[in-house]
């Protein structure tokens, strides 16, 4: 049987395609955010929101893992939101003078925040 040698190289970038790109994070409601294992809102990670737009199982997997801060966290795209600061940045690291270093994103900020 002979293959397509375009069917091969789209099958061989399929999975790389994949990696590529980090899922974006969606907005089921006004003001939450969720990449794809945890909802948040203006007051941090969500157990209620979590449970409501991904299901119990979903919720259970994160929620049941002991205390935690809601209101510092990394969604699955490398967006760190802190509650405290009010902002959402790209990453999540510190600079040299020990202060985020992650460029501010307007984008999730605003969703998430509302500024």
């Amino acid at each position: 049987m002979k293959h397509s040698p375009l069917l091969v190289s789209a099958l061989l970038l399929l999975p790389l395609s994949a990696i590529a790109s980090p899922a974006e994070l969606r907005t089921p409601a006004p003001g939450v955010l969720c990449d794809r294992y945890v909802c948040a809102n203006e007051k941090g990670l969500s157990e209620a929101l979590t449970r409501h737009h991904m299901g119990d199982k979903a919720a259970d997997r994160i929620f049941n893992q002991g205390e935690f801060d809601l209101t510092e966290f990394t969604f699955s795209n490398g967006v760190f939101c802190d509650v405290k600061e009010r902002l959402c940045r790209e990453d999540r690291y510190f600079g040299d003078d020990g202060k985020r270093s992650g460029a501010v994103s307007r984008r999730y900020t605003e969703l998430l925040f509302g500024q």
